[in-house]
């Protein structure tokens, strides 16, 4: 991987916790940053404070709710229009169980909301960009996929993934994060020998992030451990090369044995490819 300082990435959830602190790392070593947020306020609010403390001007915010499908084709159309190489795309944007963990939401599609915004919209953005990406690893040798996924995994139920039968947030957290596993390693499949590798890690159990307060309460970790893992698999040397490969921090390691099933995986993409090509009703 190139110098952090010659690098273009793109950070979505950039505006708190794990994406926030991950981008001020980034921010103070150079690098180009595309910074994503759903609150125009907040994002205003990150740019100025990043260019103050680090001096970096190289910093540009996009807005977006991933819980529409409409706003990622969006977001993606707007970085594609502005830029014609992209060297890191991490996805670090997602949900939790949410205040309720029975309360059963939809997206601005109809699709369960976890699943919407911590899987399909990173499943669409990732295609969208995909030009971008092979674009800096044809010009640079390398361009970088990082997933940001969970220990949590609970594999797929094909019968009921929307869980409309039985829900609980928590399965539906912990599905949606298999599902970007799988979509990870399929990905890496799909573009094997093109120089654009695609990892999904787990950053740390229970960082002290609103979302791990919201649902257990107490923090075990801090978000400078998950920070520090996103960095490695997105900027480190040793990994040049890596690709389809899931890290419990900074341990490649297996992931739920579903997300090894080629047919699974298979039939995962089709309903996602059916999914995203929907356009909603006027």
């Amino acid at each position: 991987m190139k110098p952090t300082d010659e690098l273009k990435i793109l950070i979505t959830g950039a505006t708190a916790g794990l994406g926030r602190l991950v981008a001020g790392h980034l921010a103070a070593q150079g690098a180009t940053l595309l910074l994503h947020g759903r609150d125009p306020q907040k994002g205003e609010h990150l740019i100025a404070a990043l260019r103050r403390q680090t001096g970096n001007d190289a910093l540009c915010y996009y807005n977006a709710d991933l819980a529409s499908l409409d706003e990622v084709r969006r977001l993606a159309s707007e970085i594609g229009t502005a830029h014609r190489t992209l060297d890191i795309l991490i996805n670090n944007a997602g949900l939790g169980a949410g205040p309720d963990p029975k309360s059963r939401e939809i997206s601005a599609d109809g699709y369960e909301l976890r699943l919407a915004v911590n899987y399909l919209a990173p499943f669409l953005l990732t295609r969208r960009l995909l030009p971008l990406l092979r674009n800096a690893a044809e010009q640079r040798g390398e361009a970088r996929i990082v997933n940001v996924a969970s220990v949590a995994q609970q594999a797929l139920d094909f019968a009921d993934l929307m869980l409309e039968k039985q829900y609980d947030g928590r399965r539906a957290y912990a599905q949606s994060k298999l599902a970007l596993i799988m979509f990870t390693f399929d990905l890496a499949e799909e573009l094997a020998g093109s120089g654009v590798a695609a990892n999904v890690l787990h950053p740390a159990t229970l960082m002290d992030t609103r979302m791990v307060r919201e649902w257990f309460g107490t923090p075990r970790a801090t978000v400078e451990e998950g920070a520090e893992v996103v960095e490695y698999v997105a900027l480190a040397e040793e990994l040049a090369g890596v690709t389809g490969a899931y890290f419990d921090r900074m341990r490649q390691t297996r992931a739920n044995g579903q997300a090894y099933d080629r047919a699974a995986r298979h039939r995962l993409r089709a309903l996602s490819e059916s999914w995203v090509g929907k356009r909603r009703s006027p």
